[in-house]
């Protein structure tokens, strides 16, 4: 019997990459996705589209039928003025989902977490699943919404539940619609609007990697654990340097000092923003590259089997996709 599995985020970066290779593994797929949401990520793919929204009242009679959750969409936002909808749709949304689906009988749930809900260590320490920073040093009300959609994720279990909880590093590759913060880096990079960085560090991975993770999450992985799906850690000024050898294109060679961008994102969204003026730079984006956010993705490797692409090829991956869709002008 081929299994059925339900999925939030489908349209989105990380999802469309987990829906395809869950095609090829001869699953069936069933994705939920809002009114609102663009299908280009899902155009030609044999999945049967419902739509509606996390925190729908009937949303449990739309799981009906399937055996699987991947609960996967989020909002993700830096700005200030989405703080309310990043805690409607990440921490009410997991909850009604999470409810949803064990009144629908689904037997096992893959809940996509993110690093940014386990916060960073002190400067240059690279931290596993054990690590929690206190919710009020997580920068932002994403990285806060993020940690308390997990804390549903874990009430749940504790009710009985069987929820296998996975935290993405940053994923990058194809089909980066939106697009994702490091998206916007490379796309920044190409199109040559970057004359300097700071000085901060990322953990990256290829984002079909993170698609296996959630997959083999779902085969091997423990309720109520944690899983961080990464690979590589690497300063800002190595991905520009490891850009630059890809595409041919002079890497920026002078770092701005971290008070420079906070000053412009803090006119930007606390005084222009106001006056109808959008903001380009977001004040909870530039505080959070204030700490390295390296992590040791091990305990997935060891106990999944997570796979470790080369970061190379995810970042000529990306690349070649968004000049492909017309992004890189």
């Amino acid at each position: 019997m081929t299994i059925k599995i339900f999925i939030t985020g489908g349209t989105g970066f990380v999802g469309a990459n987990i829906i395809r290779l869950l095609l090829k593994q001869n699953y069936e797929v069933k994705a939920l996705v809002r009114p609102q949401s663009r299908l280009d990520n899902l155009k030609g793919l044999d999945v049967e589209v419902v739509q509606g929204d996390l925190n729908d009242p009937n949303l449990s009679e739309k799981m009906r039928g399937t055996q699987v959750l991947f609960h996967v969409a989020a909002h993700y936002s830096l700005y200030q003025r989405d703080r309310f909808q990043l805690y409607q749709s990440n921490v009410l949304g997991t909850h009604s989902v999470l409810k949803a689906a064990r009144q629908a009988g689904i037997e096992r749930t893959v809940y996509t977490s993110s690093v940014a809900a386990i916060g960073v260590g002190k400067p240059t320490e690279i931290v596993n699943e054990n690590h929690q920073s206190p919710v009020d040093k997580l920068v932002g009300h994403y990285k806060k919404s993020k940690y308390w959609a997990e804390q549903e994720a874990k009430k749940a279990v504790q009710e009985g539940q069987d929820i296998v909880i996975v935290n993405p590093s940053t994923p990058i590759g194809p089909w980066d619609i939106k697009p994702t913060p490091t998206g916007e880096i490379i796309l920044r990079f190409l199109r040559r609007q970057m004359p300097a960085y700071v000085n901060t560090g990322l953990n990256l991975i290829d984002v079909r990697d993170v698609a296996w993770g959630h997959l083999l999450a779902l085969e091997k992985g423990q309720s109520g654990e944690r899983y961080i799906l990464g690979h590589q850690n690497l300063s800002l000024k190595d991905l520009l340097t490891e850009l630059s050898r890809l595409t041919r294109l002079d890497a920026p060679q002078r770092t701005i000092p971290l008070w420079l961008p906070l000053t412009v994102a803090w006119i930007e969204e606390f005084l222009l923003e106001p006056l109808g003026k959008e903001p380009k730079l977001a004040l909870d984006g530039v505080r959070m590259s204030k700490s390295l956010m390296y992590y040791d993705g091990s305990k997935a490797i060891k106990e999944l089997g997570l796979p470790q692409s080369p970061i190379k090829k995810a970042l000529q991956d990306a690349i070649t996709w968004f000049v492909d869709h017309g992004y890189s002008h």
